[in-house]
């Protein structure tokens, strides 16, 4: 019997219809706390307009319940009208697409907003609910007038259930830091090697002699005085690359509000005026770099307020990984290590999706390649400590 008969399907245009309990309730049985995936942070991207269906993201959640009107099974999912605020790229599907005339948008994806970090997106209480929760992805995808569906960075699990379901899997890389238990920030320098050791006290030093000081705020102290500040940094970072920033300060507030300990706000100041802020989402194991901004540009200062005094919290907290966000080479010098991530792809048009599939071929191909040539520029002394 098709396992979907033993649940009631809902497609649902507002976590709102879900609730906070339920939904949080079902993402506590994943074995993982993440915040990005919580009532708190979701509902906030959708309610102050960060992520909406003006913006291009509109809801369209699964979410199966049992006979009991339990919620058995979750599919964070959004009809998308581009590919903004994804980080895993596509812009070249799409291309094609248009030169052949057919459409690429709208298409399905599910992804955090804005958000490239790893998570569960098949919510599931058991083996049978996700199953169930794939088939009806799939009747979804026949059903809808769409080219694709994309499901981002899920655990290599669920990509894999995600392929057996006829989905292609695509792969990248991240940069995460990793604490064995450091008893401080120099007993971490210590592990690297004297080169990269040297450049970080260097660019530690610059940031101090230019009569920087900084402050950690966690979240439950910050004030909306401080969460206007950040937000005016977070904007202008947009302003100086030319682009349109994703989120408001309504977002941050909603969150400030909402997940006050998964919070901490970096604020740089000289002479008693605040100039730059960063800002990471936590919990008791991760943290996770997310966005940083300035008014007055000091040398090295974006590596301080974005790397360095996380990590140091990091090593004070017992917090054992820190998620660098997306891409960044240069991370590396700073100790973070090259960490496979999965997307998983499933696309309408059969001649595309042959096309599609080869090429994802070649990339893997080269994907591996790049992990291989990170993996030689290992910045520890011992290759071991970084374990």
């Amino acid at each position: 019997m098709n396992a979907t008969f033993n649940y009631r399907t809902h497609i649902v245009s507002s976590l709102s219809e879900i609730g906070q309990a339920a939904w949080d309730g079902l993402l506590a049985l994943q074995g993982e706390a993440n915040p990005f995936l919580s009532y708190a942070f979701l509902h906030a991207l959708h309610e102050s307009g960060s992520a909406c269906p003006d913006t291009g993201w509109q809801p369209q959640y699964i979410a199966l319940y049992d006979g009991d009107d339990a919620l058995a099974a979750a599919l964070p999912l959004y009809v998308k009208g581009h590919s903004y605020g994804e980080y895993v790229f596509d812009w070249a599907w799409a291309d094609a697409y248009g030169r052949h005339g057919l459409d690429y948008y709208p298409k399905l994806l599910s992804a955090v907003p804005f958000t490239p970090v790893a998570g569960p997106r098949l919510l599931a209480r058991d083996d049978a609910a996700r199953a169930a929760l794939i088939e009806v992805l799939r009747a979804t995808q026949a059903a809808t007038e769409v080219s694709s569906t994309h499901i981002l960075f899920p655990p290599e699990e669920h990509a894999r259930q995600l392929q057996d379901a006829g989905f292609l899997l695509r792969s990248g890389v991240q940069f995460h830091w990793l604490n064995p238990g450091y008893a401080d920030f120099e007993a971490f320098l210590a592990t690297l090697e004297q080169k990269k050791r040297k450049n970080i006290r260097a660019e530690r030093r610059k940031v101090k002699e230019a009569g920087v000081l900084l402050r950690r705020v966690r979240g439950a102290d910050i004030t909306d005085e401080e969460w206007r500040f950040f937000n005016r940094c977070y904007r202008h970072t947009y302003a100086a690359h030319y682009s349109t920033p994703y989120l408001n300060l309504d977002f941050f507030r909603r969150i400030g509000a909402a997940m006050p300990e998964n919070i901490l706000l970096v604020i740089a100041e000289r002479e008693g005026r605040p100039i730059a802020a960063s800002l990471v989402i936590h919990t008791a194991d991760t943290l996770y770099g997310r966005y940083w901004g300035e008014i007055e540009h000091v040398p090295c200062l974006h590596f301080e307020a974005a790397y360095y005094q996380p990590l140091e919290f990091c090593i004070e907290q017992g917090i054992k990984v820190f998620e660098g966000g997306a891409q960044g080479e240069h991370k590396m010098a700073r100790g973070f290590l090259p960490t496979r991530t999965y997307s998983a792809h499933w696309l309408a048009h059969p001649s595309f999706a042959d096309a599609i599939e080869r090429f994802l071929e070649r990339e893997a191909g080269g994907i591996d390649d790049y992990m291989d040539e990170l993996n030689e520029r290992n910045p520890f002394r011992n290759a071991g400590l970084s374990d």
